[in-house]
């Protein structure tokens, strides 16, 4: 079991930046990936960016690419999502997450299925 742990959250104007942190601990070395979702009020969990452990290969959705950078340390315990230019709807409860599963294929690691260990959340909201 991998426990995870978000911090970084808050309220910042549009336009503005956030860095959030995802602390990876317990069996963190049969982790394949990491990722992060959001969800927003009423709406569905939705996939944000992924990291691949070994590779470090990345993945965006596109209403988040070229304005989010996620990046981990060598060893992937501890994750980051740097969020530039951000927007009223990037609003939501953003979450870590991570899997033991390994895939060939990266659209596995663009779905919360993949997923198998999930952090609390971290409120951002981003005010017009």
């Amino acid at each position: 079991q991998v426990r995870l742990v978000e911090s970084g959250g808050g309220l910042v104007q549009a336009g503005g930046s956030l860095r959030l942190t995802c602390a990876a601990s317990g069996r963190t070395f049969t982790t394949a990936a990491m990722g992060w979702f959001r969800q927003a009020p009423g709406r569905e969990r939705e996939f944000v960016a992924s990291i691949t452990r070994r590779s470090s290969t990345t993945y965006y959705a596109d209403t988040v690419k070229d304005r989010f950078t996620i990046s981990g340390d060598s060893d992937k315990k501890t994750v980051y999502l740097q969020m530039e230019n951000l927007k009223p709807e990037d609003t939501a409860v953003y979450y870590c997450a991570a899997t033991t599963l390994n895939y060939s294929n990266g659209a596995y690691y663009q779905t919360s299925r993949t997923f198998d260990s999930w952090g609390q959340g971290t409120q951002v909201t981003i005010s017009s």
